[in-house]
């Protein structure tokens, strides 16, 4: 196995056309949030927008979404009636996520049953990449024939894992490894399990990176990851590449954050990282 170095982002972060439009490094679609779990959404664009994607949209219901709007001007933001996501919602879902280059899905959604089933659905039918990650690994862990040869990743913590394989991961590197291997071959897809190490793998690529830092169990930083994520898939860098880069950028852009905050450290101080990282 090898491990994730700063030479990807080479790759990735390259010199830029002077007669560049906006929309040439990538519109994001993030859906996300309920009346309960409003800042999921917010972290996750505003960490897209670090990332440097040209266009975020959060689609979100409508408090979440009013409240993502007075966060920043920088996010646009389009309120779905209603707490949560249902299933009512998905042609205009579907509908929007035609103009987009990448979609993030799961952050702050919440478990209810008419959730999961709309972000069933959501994932059946789209043909767009997309990064899956929160309470939409839930979702699909009642359906993952959803995500079979679709050109997903999805960013499991432990408990996600084991929630969407069955296996409880443990510590040991090369049971993880193995573990986050079978699996990505097993379900047709990419998966990054977030840990110490991260482990990534599509089932015949596994990389691990080794960025990263305790103090980022602060709540939010998956969301960073998430927006990231996103970002660099929609700049049309495979959903693999850009796990491993995702990965890279998050993780040490909360080393730098750490070192100055240490135990107060936020994911917003892990965003405000991102652009130093890119640079490396």
């Amino acid at each position: 196995m090898r491990t994730v170095s700063k030479n990807i982002l080479k790759k990735i972060y390259v010199k830029r056309d002077p007669w560049s439009h906006k929309g040439d490094f990538g519109k994001v679609l993030v859906i996300g949030g309920s009346s309960r779990y409003t800042g999921s959404p917010a972290l996750t664009a505003l960490a897209s927008l670090k990332a440097g994607a040209d266009l975020v949209t959060v689609v979100a219901p409508e408090r979440a979404a009013d409240i993502v709007a007075g966060f920043l001007p920088d996010m646009i933001t389009i309120p779905l009636p209603g707490k949560t996501l249902g299933t009512h919602h998905l042609k205009d879902i579907f509908d929007l996520s035609q103009d987009f280059d990448s979609i993030v899905i799961g952050g702050g959604l919440g478990r209810k049953d008419e959730t999961a089933r709309a972000v069933i659905k959501f994932l059946e039918t789209v043909h767009k990449p997309c990064v899956i990650d929160a309470d939409a690994i839930h979702a699909v862990s009642k359906k993952t024939s959803v995500i079979r040869n679709k050109n997903f990743v999805l960013t499991p913590h432990s408990y996600e894992f084991m929630v969407l394989t069955g296996e409880d991961p443990t510590s040991n590197m090369d049971h993880r490894s193995n573990l986050v291997r079978y699996f990505a071959d097993k379900l047709k897809t990419t998966l990054l399990l977030k840990g110490r190490f991260d482990v990534i793998s599509n089932g015949d690529t596994t990389m691990i990176n080794k960025t990263g830092t305790a103090y980022m169990t602060k709540g939010g930083t998956g969301d960073v990851l998430s927006g990231v994520c996103g970002a660099i898939i929609a700049r049309g860098v495979s959903v693999f590449d850009s796990a491993c880069a995702a990965a890279f950028i998050t993780g040490k852009a909360g080393e730098y954050a750490s070192k100055k905050y240490g135990d107060g450290m936020l994911a917003t101080d892990v965003i405000e990282q991102i652009p130093r990282i890119i640079r490396l």
